[in-house]
């Protein structure tokens, strides 16, 4: 048992706490039917560590490349106890205006149980930290309207909420009927 809480890169055998938490996740933001995921799809569309990885500093350049087929990474912090109890899943983005690397934070979650512990602060640090590395330009995250905790905490700690900007996106039927507009 380790005195206080693990962030690392994640490791193959970690996906079945990656999806319990997905799951979690989605339940707590009322979609828990829109999960898609499964084991098989996290497998083939993370980039992990390797799973001799005794590192429990998170390294980007010791997980695997990323790729368009495996765009995203994902950070896990452990309990004490050792036990998941958050995930960071995130990749990689791009400012065009500063010319720099940044990254997306896709999805940020603690267990109900294990909040106010500290924990997302800590995987929001080790992600800063990545991004300060690679001398990047920004960490980004969207938060729905209504969760108004992870708002005040994300104000906190020195997030500036983009109120300009409206967050667009073409899925399903419309992302298939988009890409044969022109056809």
């Amino acid at each position: 048992m380790s005195s206080g809480p693990i962030v690392r890169h994640a490791r193959r055998e970690d996906v079945p706490a990656i999806l319990e938490l997905i799951r979690e996740l989605a339940d707590y933001e009322h979609a828990l039917d829109s999960v898609e995921a499964t084991e098989q799809k996290l497998l083939s569309t993370i980039s992990f560590a390797p799973s001799s990885s005794t590192s429990t500093v998170p390294a980007a350049d010791e997980t695997e490349s990323t790729s368009s087929a495996k765009p995203a990474r994902c950070l896990i912090l452990t309990s004490p106890e050792g036990t998941p109890a958050g995930i960071a899943l995130y990749f990689y983005n791009y400012s065009t205006w500063r010319a720099r690397p940044g990254i997306y934070l896709e999805d940020l979650y603690v267990k109900q149980s294990e909040r106010n512990k500290g924990y997302g602060k800590r995987l929001l640090v080790e992600l800063a930290k990545e991004v300060v590395a690679m001398n990047g330009g920004r960490l980004e995250w969207s938060v729905l309207k209504w969760n108004e905790p992870s708002i005040k905490f994300y104000e906190s700690i020195g997030a500036d909420m983009m109120s300009e900007w409206v967050g667009m996106r073409v899925d399903g039927e419309g992302l298939k009927k988009l890409a044969t507009l022109l056809d």
